[in-house]
């Protein structure tokens, strides 16, 4: 559903009693718990008993399972999420109430007000990105309020108010809220076509980076990761557009270079130049060239607000990672198992590429989850080229999410794209059914990652449950 930016934008503290449609999404909860721990009156409903709800129960938030219009009680604003439907009854009742109706990006905004704004943007990265920006600034004494698309593992949280003047905050392309927020600082990671469902064209969704540059305040700043065309195209756009641009990357031009990239299983490490300048080496637990990318941006970042390298490194050598990024699930039966959030081809090649390390000698075997019709519409036969780097692939059928089913567009078409020998492919419907597909592939010493931002995030622990039965 979409839902317009209203012409005059509200504080928090000015909404009155907040309900949110869809409460249990990563956004919207980060926008509720914020509310909460502000001591603010928020409410919210959502059609599944999602992880964030827990917290949020835990700070008296009630969370209703399911839509109806009794739950929006005595709200006098909504905040819905872009996923709800055209009919939801909550949605209806508000309309019906006349109370403000408010995309996520308002309710977003409205935390934010008052605040000096650092906003991770990009088409990959930007909740690694954010979540590192975070960790950092916290190591560096910045303490700054945070709104990330994923659990933090240092905090076990997507969500906390600090005391700080600073609010680090994920900022998604997909529905053009990155438009609303108008940030001091801003990171691009890179910008490569999605959500075409959303912009039409490729053109189109670029020009929209042009567009969030635009609204970052002059006396601020934007870091761009050249190594990629599009945020290298964007540097050049905000710089003639009298932006100050800080360009960072694996690149030579790079103003701030990672050199001396070194991997080690789940670790890398590398060392920081600024033009010819050593500021230092950063040891990082999470795995990949990609990762090393992120880290090196939310580095600069926090430079540019004013930290120390010192202070900046601590934060970035003490992240764990953030939930659904790589994420170390188990191991049984001499398994390993991790789960990440890779959904477009690109990100498919990079986690994989950072998994084949992890793996070692032992074999990597995948399981993908197609998500969204529109998406594996599109990128299908790229998605299944970019699991062909794995040893075994089982690709289960399309999350619809928020669309509607197409039965000529089903995991098939990412299955038959995957250039490997058929018996080294599985198609299957569903997560029970990719559990046990996995547990019979799957052997000692192999590394099994499971891909996707829909429900393939329970394929993990089904498995290490089947292969610690079996072992």
């Amino acid at each position: 559903m979409k839902i317009p930016v209203p012409d005059v934008l509200l504080p928090a503290d000015e909404l009155g009693r907040v309900h949110f449609v869809g409460i249990g999404g990563a956004a919207l909860s980060a926008i509720a718990r914020i509310m909460a721990m502000r001591q603010l009156p928020v409410t919210g409903s959502d059609d599944n008993d999602t992880p964030f709800l827990a917290g949020l129960r835990e700070l008296g938030v009630t969370c209703h399972l399911g839509y109806d219009a009794a739950h929006v009680g005595a709200a006098d604003t909504l905040v819905v999420t872009t996923a709800a439907r055209e009919d939801n009854p909550e949605v209806l009742e508000g309309r019906r109430l006349g109370l403000r109706i408010l995309p996520r990006s308002a309710g977003l905004w409205s935390v934010m007000a008052g605040l000096r704004v650092a906003a991770v943007a990009g088409t990959h990265g930007k909740t690694t990105t954010t979540s590192l920006l975070t960790s950092a600034l916290v190591a560096a004494g910045a303490d700054p309020t945070y709104a990330v698309g994923g659990v933090l593992a240092g905090t076990g949280h997507n969500a906390e108010v600090g005391v700080g003047d600073l609010f680090v905050a994920e900022a998604d392309e997909s529905d053009g809220a990155f438009l609303v927020y108008h940030p001091h600082a801003a990171v691009v990671t890179n910008v490569a076509a999605d959500h075409l469902d959303v912009w039409g064209t490729e053109e189109a969704y670029h020009r929209a980076f042009d567009d969030f540059a635009d609204t970052v305040d002059r006396d601020g700043f934007l870091v761009c990761c050249i190594d990629d065309p599009g945020a290298r195209a964007l540097a050049a756009h905000a710089r003639a557009s009298g932006l100050r641009v800080v360009t960072v990357g694996l690149a030579d031009d790079a103003e701030v270079r990672a050199t001396d990239l070194a991997f080690e299983g789940a670790s890398s490490r590398f060392t920081v130049k600024r033009g010819q300048d050593v500021l230092g080496e950063v040891r990082l637990l999470i795995p990949g060239r990609h990762y090393v990318v992120d880290a090196l941006a939310a580095l600069v970042a926090g430079l540019e607000l004013g930290h120390s390298f010192e202070g900046l490194r601590a934060g970035l050598e003490a992240f764990g990672g953030s939930g659904r990024r790589m994420e170390a699930k188990g191991e049984a039966a001499g398994v390993r198992v991790y789960d990440s959030y890779a959904h477009h081809p690109t990100e498919i090649a990079a986690d994989l590429e950072a998994a084949r390390g992890v793996a070692g000698e032992g074999r990597l075997v995948v399981a993908f989850q197609p998500h969204l019709v529109s998406r594996t519409r599109l990128f299908g036969p790229a998605m299944g080229q970019a699991l062909g780097v794995a040893d075994e692939v089982v690709v289960l059928d399309v999350y619809v999410a928020r669309e509607t089913a197409d039965p000529d567009v089903t995991g098939r078409l990412v299955a038959d794209a995957v250039p490997l020998p058929d018996d080294r492919v599985a198609f299957v419907p569903g997560v029970d059914e990719a559990a046990l597909e996995l547990a019979a592939r799957a052997r000692t010493g192999d590394l099994v990652l499971t891909l996707g931002a829909g429900s393939v995030t329970e394929v993990g622990p089904r498995l290490l449950e089947l292969l610690a039965v079996d072992g």
